[in-house]
């Protein structure tokens, strides 16, 4: 692992005021190569088993080929476009025997041994990376809102209570293809943090609100600062709630 940094990390998991939880999360250390981690977030749609079994999926086959990925030889981004298309292609499948149709969002980080981290998402679960309590890039969600504010039409906040805001334009599990968003971030350093959540966390907060809680707090307690937050905001209105927080921290 890079010297200069210790790396802390933390998941949330709540069910909001949904009658069932259909969002799942991991947080996977590598068996073999210490400082290699895999973070997903996984929001899961259509019945109560259908997006529970879509979100389950998505965790099974992550945990699968990140326990065969070898980040020496490997191509990252390849084995996380893989987690994508193969759970999505299980989902299809399910999709004959569920009462419903089953779909899930995903949103997924590796961190390689050497500090380079790799990203894939689809749907409207998000990554953002900050730096010292700044917020430095955050994934754009494939939705009919984000693309109103990708035209100019809407705000982000006007995004917000949008009546569509809860339309997908892709995710895993559908008839088309997902979308596979990649982004790398070349190389991590002391004060950087990483945050994936799904759309219950994000939704209640500016990315300066969230930058600034998870530099002021640790990981564990920004999860539950967030989730609590974010509870109290929905009104008794809330969606499941899901969330991983990595911070790289100066060593003493």
């Amino acid at each position: 692992m890079t010297k200069g940094y210790r790396i802390t990390a933390s998941t949330g998991i709540h069910r909001g005021d949904r009658d069932y939880q259909q969002d799942q999360v991991c947080l996977l250390h590598h068996a073999r190569n210490p400082g290699c981690l895999l973070a997903v977030v996984a929001d899961g749609m259509g019945g109560r088993s259908g997006g529970r079994k879509a979100s389950d999926q998505v965790m099974l086959t992550a945990r699968q080929l990140f326990e065969r990925y070898d980040p020496e030889t490997d191509d990252p981004s390849s084995m996380l476009r893989q987690i994508v298309e193969e759970s999505h292609l299980v989902i299809k499948l399910t999709a004959v025997s569920a009462e419903q149709e089953p779909h899930s969002t995903i949103a997924a980080f590796l961190i390689n041994p050497g500090g380079d981290s790799h990203w894939v998402h689809a749907g409207d679960s998000r990554i953002y990376h900050f730096h010292n309590g700044r917020m430095v890039f955050r994934t754009m969600d494939h939705s009919y809102v984000q693309t109103l504010v990708n035209q100019g039409e809407i705000t982000e906040e006007e995004a917000l209570d949008h009546p569509h805001s809860n339309i997908l334009m892709g995710c895993l599990g559908t008839d088309n293809d997902p979308p596979v968003d990649l982004h790398v971030v070349p190389k991590l350093a002391p004060g950087d943090a990483l945050l994936a959540c799904s759309d219950g966390v994000w939704h209640y907060f500016t990315p300066e609100e969230l930058s600034s809680t998870i530099a002021m707090l640790t990981p564990r307690e920004a999860c539950e600062f967030l989730i609590q937050k974010a509870r109290t905001r929905a009104k008794g209105m809330g969606d499941n709630l899901s969330l991983v927080i990595v911070k790289l921290d100066t060593l003493n």
